[in-house]
């Protein structure tokens, strides 16, 4: 039995073209091996988390098997960008192998953060496959209190 995709009543006929536009570009992707993707849909790549605390932003993404040197990382108003390339290793022509899951290419993410940051004062480590970037916040972002004085 096939299953049927569900279809809202009284969506137009730009919104169904989207959606089987989307559908196919989705199978297509899937069905040639494009790096990053899951099953059956697209995700971006590296995986990221993005915390705000008191005096600055860390963004933390997954970078396995990539070096320092292989990470550009550039800030702009409130939006940081992380890009690089991972580099295949060389084919071991003795291998035979039967299946291949690794990706490799260039890859770019550009994160939009809460708040403007002081590019002078960003820093990036590298530790066990996870890039950690902390970007403190511009001055006239930070978040002052005022005391409220009394009569």
């Amino acid at each position: 039995m096939a299953i049927v995709p569900f279809r809202r009543r009284g969506r137009s006929d730009i919104g169904r073209g989207r959606g089987d536009m989307d559908d196919v570009l989705n199978r297509f992707f899937s069905d040639v091996g494009w790096p990053f993707a899951g099953a059956n849909e697209m995700t971006a790549w590296p995986n990221l988390d993005v915390a705000e605390r008191e005096n600055d932003i860390l963004v933390k993404a997954e970078m396995p098997g990539l070096a320092p040197d292989d990470i550009d990382i550039s800030v702009h108003g409130n939006i940081v960008s992380i890009s690089g390339e991972k580099k295949e290793a060389e084919e071991d022509k003795k291998e035979g192998y039967y299946h291949v899951e690794r990706s490799y290419g260039s890859f770019r993410r550009d994160v939009t953060l809460p708040t403007e940051v002081d590019p002078d004062k960003v820093n990036a480590e590298m530790k066990n496959g996870v890039l950690t970037v902390t970007l403190p916040k511009a001055e006239k972002a930070k978040t002052i209190k005022v005391k409220v004085k009394g009569q």
